[in-house]
């Protein structure tokens, strides 16, 4: 078993570093651990960098934002019909539509706010357009256009991610009203659980119930989302980590790294007896059950397979082994199996200061979308009325394509940015870009009459940056 003669060497490592002190940003003191915070590294020069640029981006309604993106990547085209697969032959009207979801306005007072469409052809568009593929179709083609810019790749290469569930609150009370979470308080609610990539597009979501566990979910995620983005690497926080899910992710070619809350209080496993590692002896669990994996490896190894394929979701999967009465063995093995590959993921962690600030710093950019989501859904007090499950993923997904398109309607500007920034002479290496973000919206107007029409018309060309704003640099 590699990954056991792995586990064993490292633990004897770990333990002869930390005798030594030599591991950094870690203490070990009557038998408990304690781990330095990781603490930002984003410098003042990068900060009025971020500033400078914010300073500079076009003024533009979300009306006339939606139709700029739609002409650079064709993500419209992809609403097909229904019925015959035809596309759509009114933009303004399948913008609207997109928009009613994602901001939470719904169709009708959508239609009252609107010139350029009207209550029919809103109704005709949601009823024979908006459906999961097509928003799915219409994401990945951002995604993939993003991906494909230049500026881009200053955040990332497009192959780290990671998830998060952000709470809705209800409008309705009763059946279909959400579940509850006294986390979030008294109100049912719905979360919505969204997996973002380095480069900050929103790339995959779906509606989970608010009193679910959220670690099924990264696994759906990250196998079935459409875009070409090549994810190797994923982070979390705690409500995202189970065993399982280091099983799953380890062999399903991903490296997992949740943000693990109770860190210092989690176990340790060992394939060798504890006492291998005296020093450890307050950190260790029970040995790893070898023979139960042995005993099921062939249908792990199947299983791991029909995930692959997509025969089987992963969230199935797990929902069914849980499900059973009895521990199933078949359970039992992946969980062994996850428990050595935390533990090492564990001694990464301890072991690599680098890798705790870059999950710090991809976590950061789910919580930096939390903000952009609260500032386009806020109708009807951010509340979602709607009681069917497949209406609840509508607005999730209307939400997640409004912010992929503002994250790369701003890539474009912030690119655009650049250029008199360096030739006022101003510092703009890669480096400092690196902290800026494409998910600012002060220069986005959000509310107010939504002027498809005059939108539509608008000139096919680059809006003009603030540049006025240049000679107030500091």
């Amino acid at each position: 078993m590699d990954r056991g003669r792995e586990l064993d060497r490292r633990l004897k490592r770990f333990s002869h570093r930390l005798a030594r002190g030599q591991v950094e940003g870690v203490t070990f003191k009557d038998g408990k651990l304690s781990i330095t915070p990781v603490r930002a590294d984003e410098s003042a020069a990068a900060k009025a960098l971020a500033a400078r640029i914010d300073s500079l981006m076009p003024r533009v309604r979300i009306t006339e934002l939606l139709h700029e993106v739609a002409r650079a990547t064709g993500f419209t085209q992809t609403f097909l019909n229904l019925r015959t697969r035809e596309q759509h032959d009114n933009e303004n009207a399948l913008l609207a539509a997109i928009l009613a979801d994602g901001s939470n306005l719904g169709l009708a007072r959508m239609a009252q706010a609107s010139q350029g469409v009207t209550p029919d052809q809103l109704v005709w568009t949601r009823s024979a357009y908006i459906a999961p593929d097509n928003y799915k179709a219409a994401l990945a083609r951002i995604i993939d256009a993003h991906h494909a810019l230049p500026i881009a790749a200053v955040w990332g290469q497009g192959t780290t991610s990671s998830s998060d569930g952000q709470f809705f609150r209800s409008g309705k009370r009763g059946s279909g009203a959400g579940d509850f979470n006294a986390k979030y308080g008294v109100d049912p609610g719905f979360s919505f659980y969204t997996h973002v990539s380095d480069q900050h597009g929103p790339y995959h979501v779906t509606v989970i119930s608010a009193a679910t566990h959220e670690a099924p979910y990264v696994l759906d995620g990250l196998l079935h989302h459409s875009t070409g983005l090549g994810i190797d690497t994923h982070y979390t926080d705690t409500g995202g980590a189970t065993d399982h899910v280091f099983a799953l992710c380890r062999m399903l070619g991903f490296r997992f790294c949740p943000r693990l809350r109770d860190f210092p209080d989690r176990r340790m496993a060992c394939v060798d007896a504890p006492g291998q590692y005296p020093l450890l002896k307050p950190l260790m669990g029970n040995r790893v059950k070898v023979d139960v994996i042995r005993q099921h490896w062939d249908e792990i190894v199947r299983l791991v397979a029909s995930m692959k394929a997509g025969a089987v979701l992963p969230l199935a999967m797990l929902r069914k082994l849980a499900a059973y009465e009895r521990q199933n063995q078949l359970d039992l093995a992946l969980r062994e199996i996850g428990r050595v590959e935390r533990t090492i993921f564990m001694l990464d962690w301890l072991e690599s200061p680098a890798l705790r600030r870059r999950c710090q710093a991809g976590l950061n950019k789910s919580e930096q979308r939390h903000f952009l989501t609260q500032a386009i859904c806020t109708f009807k007090q951010g509340r979602i009325a709607d009681r069917s499950h497949e209406a609840q993923q509508f607005r999730a997904s209307g939400l997640n394509l409004i912010i992929a398109a503002i994250v790369y309607w701003n890539s474009t500007y912030i690119a655009d940015a650049v250029a008199p920034l360096r030739t006022i002479g101003e510092d703009v290496s890669d480096e400092l870009l690196a902290h800026t973000s494409p998910v600012g919206w002060g220069h986005i107007a959000f509310s107010g009459d939504f002027l498809w029409d005059r939108a539509a018309a608008m000139p096919a060309k680059r809006r003009p940056l603030n540049l006025a704003r240049t000679s107030g640099a500091t």
